[in-house]
């Protein structure tokens, strides 16, 4: 059983919590989006560039502006202001811990990024369920933490709905609107947030998913990019952990990118996706696929500080995310 740590934790250990929680830092979601674009333009006889470009030229866009705004969509959505949580006792809703207050780097929007490999089916009904706290395999300080501090709070569902010991300070209906894109046809039950400590977020398949066919059915360059956010290609991300050298991980590969999208690894990487076919609705499956990969080879960055384990886990990982990026845009391409 989990332990638990104290709400008087050192002001260091609520810092690495606030560094911890997201995933590939901004600038690395923005070089993964443009570094696929590059490929595709130097691989127009094996991806569909040219009807990416005809598209985006159509819209009235350069390919310079496009990547540009492509690559910062899908860096925002680690920005999202739409997950609210509210406290057990005060009811008071919050964007972020108090402590994340003043940093870009978190808030808990985050909590939609995973896919938890370790386990299996959730109880929404997907075949890998996301972050729940109570179904943790792997798990350190941080998560320990988060899950201390928001003990007994609960997702905000509106006014009307669930509230503390003082109230409902109820300012988004995260349940019933977050919650509910992102539920895509499964199970849920407002009760199912209503305590942090076992709260079932959904996988960031669904949410992937989600903006892909928001894209299909009104394309805009925004709606595409935040369907490129891809987390699952983060080991971390799918062993499922906020802790266990997360940071640290984040911010060599921020660092050491160049090293890590080499485009024959990408070619290599696109080997191991299967591509999406002109009709197809739902990348699920894709995202589950490059996310098996980030577990079946990443997990050694969780436990492994050393410079040559992250470069070799580096290597698979961010051509696999690039990978994806290509074959998401090779069907886009298609709608453009």
């Amino acid at each position: 059983m989990k332990g638990k740590v104290l709400a008087t934790c050192t002001a260091a250990l609520l810092t690495s919590v606030t560094m911890s929680a997201q995933a590939w830092w901004s600038k690395t979601h923005m070089n993964i989006v443009k570094d696929a674009v590059a490929y595709m333009a130097t691989h127009p006889s094996t991806t569909n560039y040219a009807q990416l470009q005809a598209g985006v030229e159509h819209a009235g866009y350069t390919m310079d502006q496009f990547t540009q705004v492509l690559a910062q969509s899908a860096s925002d959505v680690d920005n999202f202001s739409d997950t609210y949580i509210c406290g057990a006792i005060t009811g008071e809703c919050e964007l972020a811990p108090i402590w994340g207050a003043t940093s870009s780097l978190i808030n808990y929007t985050v909590y939609w990024h995973f896919q938890n490999h370790t386990q299996g089916p959730d109880v929404h009904g997907n075949p890998y369920g996301g972050y729940n706290y109570a179904k943790l395999t792997v798990w350190g300080s941080v998560d320990d933490l988060a899950a201390s501090w928001l003990y007994g709070d609960y997702l905000d569902d509106g006014p009307g709905g669930l509230s503390g010991w003082f109230g409902d300070g109820s300012r988004y209906n995260s349940y019933g609107i977050t919650e509910a894109h992102y539920r895509m046809g499964g199970y849920s039950d407002v009760s199912m947030y209503n305590g942090f400590q076992q709260a079932p977020f959904q996988p960031i398949s669904n949410l992937l998913n989600y903006w892909f066919q928001q894209f299909l059915t009104q394309p805009t360059v925004q709606t595409l990019g935040y369907a490129l956010h891809c987390d699952q290609t983060q080991p971390h991300h799918v062993w499922t952990t906020s802790s266990l050298n997360h940071y640290g991980w984040e911010s060599w590969v921020d660092s050491n990118y160049n090293q890590l999208d080499d485009p024959n690894l990408v070619t290599q990487a696109l080997n191991d996706l299967t591509p999406l076919q002109p009709t197809d609705t739902d990348i699920r499956a894709l995202v589950t696929q490059s996310a098996d990969i980030a577990y079946a080879q990443g997990g050694l960055v969780l436990s492994s500080t050393d410079y040559n384990d992250r470069l070799k886990v580096g290597r698979i990982m961010i051509p696999h995310a690039i990978a994806y990026v290509v074959t998401v845009l090779n069907r886009a391409a298609l709608r453009l």
